[in-house]
């Protein structure tokens, strides 16, 4: 019973967020400034604690960029195609709905050196402190309070963290079901 009550305590905690997320951005008819960001669609504490990431990050050696964010259920379709039938290697098992990003809840980085390029190398260690810098990320994120994809042992997806503020994506597709919970395509 103290359990169940614990995790029903965070939901509505974690509903009461998401329901002010979908009022300040599910009901715009035009897209702001920053609509062609990474950050158009998320949730304001994942734009937040991304940034602080990033920033974290940079004062430790290690730089990032932040690739991919909110994602729509149609795009969130045509990414899980891709390997299977369409071109390009497999990059998720999940399909729409079944990504945290389909909810603003999920971001996508990458390692970057100083100018901006993409270091893909898992052994990468930039700062010389012995952990790759993909770890050290990851610890960075999970630290601010993201779930990192590096921890999955299913499907390890470094470059993904996600806030999920205790809730399943069986509830957040619920909510979205019920039409409480939904971004403008």
């Amino acid at each position: 019973m103290k359990h169940s009550l614990k995790r029903f305590s965070g939901i509505m905690i974690g509903l009461s967020l998401l329901f002010a997320a979908a009022f300040t951005y599910g009901n715009k008819a035009e897209a702001s400034e920053s609509s062609d960001s990474v950050y158009y669609g998320l949730h304001p504490d994942v734009v937040e604690k991304a940034e602080l990431v990033k920033q974290i990050a940079a004062n430790e050696g290690i730089l990032i960029r932040y690739t991919d964010g909110y994602r729509s259920f149609d795009s969130q379709d045509a990414i899980f195609e891709q390997g299977r039938t369409s071109p390009g290697p497999v990059v998720t098992n999940a399909r729409s709905g079944q990504s945290y990003h389909n909810f603003g809840l999920a971001i996508d980085f990458v390692l970057t050196d100083a100018y901006g390029n993409a270091q893909w190398s898992l052994e990468r260690d930039a700062n010389g402190n012995g952990v790759p810098d993909w770890e050290d990320v990851g610890n960075i994120a999970k630290s601010v309070g993201f779930t990192w994809g590096g921890d999955w042992e299913a499907f390890v997806d470094m470059p993904h963290l996600q806030l999920d503020y205790g809730m399943s994506l069986a509830d957040l597709q619920y909510w979205h079901s019920q039409g409480y919970y939904q971004f403008a395509d």
